[in-house]
């Protein structure tokens, strides 16, 4: 069996948000935190995405109904995979493989969003979940 190399790529606003708990995990080290919610947050995206190098089907795989249309327009996403994080945080990636080439053996998975879901209301409206 061939190894698939997979590239884990950031795109719109979970590109902007992990910058920015990047910096100020950063700062919050340089004024001697140790520990914090941003900081345990960021190690567990980062370990989360190196298990994803390793196997990129390590999530909990969403039904097609539930994806929702927004990453279908913006993205399209056409298979959704979830991941959970320290806390109530939750991770969302989609799977591409790129078509250039038969021999082509490349993952890529593209970090979505990363959702608290303690905040119930736009986790459910996010994908359609019905309100009790």
């Amino acid at each position: 069996m061939v190894q698939k190399k997979v590239i884990i790529k950031l795109l719109g606003q979970a590109k902007e948000e992990y910058l920015n708990l990047q910096e100020t995990a950063r700062k919050e080290k340089e004024k001697g935190v140790k520990s914090s919610f941003n900081q345990t947050l960021l190690r567990s995206i980062d370990s989360k995405i190196e298990i994803l190098k390793a196997r990129y089907d390590y999530g909990i795989q969403i039904p097609q109904k539930k994806i929702p249309k927004e990453y279908v327009r913006e993205y399209g996403v056409t298979n959704l995979w979830k991941v959970d994080l320290s806390g109530y945080w939750r991770m969302v990636y989609t799977l591409r493989q790129p078509q250039r080439d038969f021999e082509e053996v490349e993952i890529i998975s593209i970090l979505l969003d990363v959702l608290c879901i303690s905040d119930h209301g736009k986790y459910d409206d996010i994908f359609g979940y019905k309100k009790r």
